[in-house]
């Protein structure tokens, strides 16, 4: 496929800023699975990273802070033949959406999740975000963020989520790589990537990330859940890179009978005597 099917558009993005490797590596990862524009759906909430489906020529979805998740959820589950791909940044994925977070991987939809993390909210202007480090300094927090950072990777691991997976915007090929892998396993998948905000968050730089980050090596096994634990525990000097944890389970199509072996449920004709009926229950 031909990388004209996924055009370069302008962008509002900071020169310099993570989300455009992003970008690119998403449109480059597509084409890696032929995947047409219109066979893909792409969700945000809101944040720099929430402007990426204005940025890419397939299906599109702007939700609300923190709510990416949900309309991505439906439209899986609506349409089992699309591509659902969600583009969040830490905050909207790690604060307000949290809790969506959590329950999506009980649910275990076949969804692909890209958190542009960065450490901090760069649309609102650099307060910290979950993932801030202790005693990082910002406007808001002039003494240092005093709060303990989440750690996702350990969090999405320890819920039992069946693909866990990290990289860096400064490594797009990596990243292109890793993004495919994501968007191929059957379930929910979560990568985390590393995100510099040039504006700001001057202490996660590219040099910060390019001193400390290291890709995962070909003996690593991503299966052996202790071992994915202990390096979704490894942050500060070395900080690992690739798929941390996998695990082939049934997803949410799989479990339910219509859902799996019927039409996907948007071909359905629908029977507005029989919704008629039902809604009189809720007079």
């Amino acid at each position: 496929m031909s990388q004209s099917v996924f055009p370069n558009l302008e962008t509002a993005w900071c020169p310099g800023c993570g989300n455009h490797n992003i970008l690119s590596a998403l449109k480059e990862a597509l084409i890696v699975l032929d995947k047409k524009p219109y066979e893909v759906l792409v969700v945000s909430g809101i944040g720099q990273a929430g402007k990426l489906p204005q940025y890419i020529t397939t299906n599109g979805f702007c939700g609300l802070h923190g709510r990416a998740l949900p309309p991505a959820v439906a439209a899986k589950i609506a349409n089992k033949n699309l591509t659902v791909i969600v583009n969040s940044g830490d905050g909207d994925s790690y604060g307000e959406g949290g809790n969506h977070l959590i329950h999506t991987i009980r649910r275990n939809v076949d969804i692909t999740h890209f958190v542009h993390d960065n450490q901090i909210y760069g649309l609102t202007k650099g307060q910290a975000s979950p993932t801030s480090d202790i005693g990082h300094v910002t406007d808001v927090q002039p003494n240092g963020s005093n709060n303990m950072p989440l750690n996702p990777m350990l969090l999405a691991i320890v819920l039992g989520c069946g693909f866990v997976a990290r990289a860096f915007s400064g490594n797009q090929e990596h990243l292109k790589a890793v993004m495919v892998e994501g968007i191929r396993h059957k379930g929910y998948a979560l990568i985390d990537i590393l995100q510099p905000c040039v504006s700001f968050n001057k202490v996660n730089t590219y040099q910060w990330y390019n001193d400390r980050v290291y890709k995962l090596g070909d003996d690593y096994e991503p299966e052996n859940k202790l071992k994915a634990i202990e390096k979704a525990m490894e942050w500060g000097e070395k900080i690992p890179i690739g798929i941390l944890y996998r695990e082939e389970k049934p997803d949410f199509h799989a479990k339910i009978d219509f859902l799996m072996n019927g039409s996907p449920l948007v071909d359905k004709v629908i029977d507005m005597e029989k919704i008629k009926e039902f809604m009189k229950d809720f007079r």
